[in-house]
């Protein structure tokens, strides 16, 4: 999947969108009052401080490993991708929902509302334009898998949580325009609030399809089969070798993976060449696969494995 720095471009493309973009829908929701501006607005600044948790997580994955975590921080971007997921549900969806039902219950008169047409224009082209670098990133790095397939199969959670967003973003925008359309042409304030809670169950189920892929990351996701296929077929290839019993692989970073086999030599190799040759098979796997980040190959017999 994307590499970490294009990934950090998708995130500060969203971030700078969605900033300028919040400021413009409260200045527009305070003029005109609008309960679906107003939502608008606090959808931007939850994704706002999402993209910045993004970042963050990034830079804390990408210490190296030390004493207390001999395997790396990388699995702590899964962490806060999942925070993300919980900020969605309960700051973007929670905050629509009810700012929705309190619109319908005391609907109040909109004023301006070319002020919000306005602004949601702004804001189209602005969301747009992030969703159109996270379209293209996410596209390029999908390779030939289809869209929904590459984002179960990602285990860079920033790639499609930006994608998933934006495009929230850009419906509950339009869902927005309906709302004060129909307030306008009805006389019925309430339309504005229906549109709010519309926008707040599109978050939540958002939120629950990231939370899902965030919890499947934290609680550990294999390595491509493909790649898992080509490491047993290196070492099954070797003279020495029997075969290989097991492979367990897991991700503990976006492209970082813990890789460890057990292996069943010939009866006759010695002890001290089935060392030279597990030196000699981690030295090749990792020139072969970079993001293999630990190995562990454990000699076993075929009838014991």
């Amino acid at each position: 999947m994307s590499e970490e720095p294009e990934s950090k471009l998708t995130l500060y493309a969203a971030l700078a969108a969605n900033l300028g973009i919040a400021i413009a829908k409260f200045v527009a929701a305070m003029i005109t009052g609008s309960s679906a501006m107003l939502t608008e607005g606090f959808h931007s600044v939850v994704d706002s401080l999402n993209q910045v948790l993004l970042l963050y997580g990034q830079k804390r994955s990408n210490r190296p490993p030390d004493e207390r975590h001999p395997l790396g921080y990388g699995r702590e971007l899964y962490f806060w991708s999942f925070v993300v997921a919980i900020l969605i549900f309960a700051a973007g969806a929670g905050i629509s929902i009810y700012e929705g039902i309190a619109h319908i219950r005391a609907p109040e008169p909109m004023r301006s509302p070319v002020i919000n047409y306005a602004v949601l224009a702004v804001a189209i082209l602005l969301e747009g334009a992030s969703w159109t670098v996270a379209m293209r990133e996410f596209g390029g790095a999908k390779g030939d898998q289809g869209w929904w397939e590459a984002i179960r199969l990602s285990k860079d959670p920033p790639t499609f949580i930006v994608l998933f967003e934006d495009s929230a973003a850009m419906f509950g925008l339009v869902v927005a325009a309906i709302g004060i359309t129909l307030s306008l042409l009805t006389g019925d304030a309430r339309w504005d609030g229906v549109a709010s809670i519309v926008i707040g169950l599109v978050l939540a189920a958002v939120a629950f399809v990231l939370a899902r892929e965030s919890m499947d990351l934290l609680i550990g996701e294999p390595a491509d089969p493909a790649m898992v296929a080509a490491v047993r077929a290196a070492i099954d290839g070797r003279p020495e070798v029997t075969g290989v019993n097991e492979i367990t692989t897991v991700h503990i970073g976006p492209r970082n993976i813990f890789l460890g086999l057990s292996v069943d030599f010939e009866d006759h190799v010695p002890v001290g060449r089935i060392e030279k040759l597990i030196a000699e098979a981690e030295t090749e796997l990792r020139e072969r696969w970079p993001s293999i980040r630990a190995i562990y190959i454990k000699p076993q017999a075929r009838r014991a494995a």
